[in-house]
């Protein structure tokens, strides 16, 4: 089974997030909530608590599919202060397996250095953020195992992409035509 994790920081977007867990999930792959706070309930931007199933230092990283950042702010900031999810993005990049992010959060991938050639989108104001992106306003840029998003209204556009990445299309027509979205 295909494996996706969902990262967690004070002040994510929370329809990023949850609709990515939801779309994945009904997509047949394995996705586990982490939180990068250090506590087990993490406050999105707008007051919304969500319980991850694990806390960073408890999630065994190493097999995973995909590593997913939903935005918002301040917590598109607090992920890419988080210096070991950072180093666990590289390492992800380097093996050429999936790491996607939505909204503010490309600004992380962007400050890696991930993005450079690549074709990218994120959420209007933060484009200079992706350092070496070719920028577009697409609602989502697959660009090789690299996922982006614009924003929350697009959060279906960006979970059905990951779900054809790790599933195939017909698994994302599946699961898009469940949502009354095909």
């Amino acid at each position: 089974m295909k494996t996706a994790f969902v990262f967690l920081a004070t002040g994510f977007e929370e329809t990023e997030a949850v609709g990515t867990i939801d779309v994945l999930r009904r997509g047949g792959i394995e996705t586990t909530v982490v939180s990068i706070t250090g506590e087990i309930m993490v406050e999105g931007a707008h007051g919304l608590g969500v319980v991850a199933d694990l806390l960073y230092e408890d999630a065994d990283l190493s097999a995973a599919d995909a590593l997913v950042l939903p935005g918002g702010m301040p917590g598109s900031n607090n992920l890419n202060a988080f210096k070991p999810l950072k180093e666990q993005l590289v390492a992800q990049d380097q093996k050429g397996k999936i790491v996607a992010a939505i909204c503010a959060a490309p600004l992380v991938l962007g400050g890696l250095g991930l993005l450079k050639g690549r074709r990218a989108t994120c959420y209007p104001s933060f484009e200079s953020a992706l350092t070496g992106a070719v920028v577009s306003d697409a609602a989502v840029e697959v660009d090789g195992h690299v996922i982006t998003g614009r924003g929350p209204g697009l959060v279906f556009n960006f979970g059905l992409a990951l779900v054809e990445a790790l599933r195939g299309k017909a698994v994302a027509e599946e699961v898009a035509a469940g949502l009354l979205l095909a």
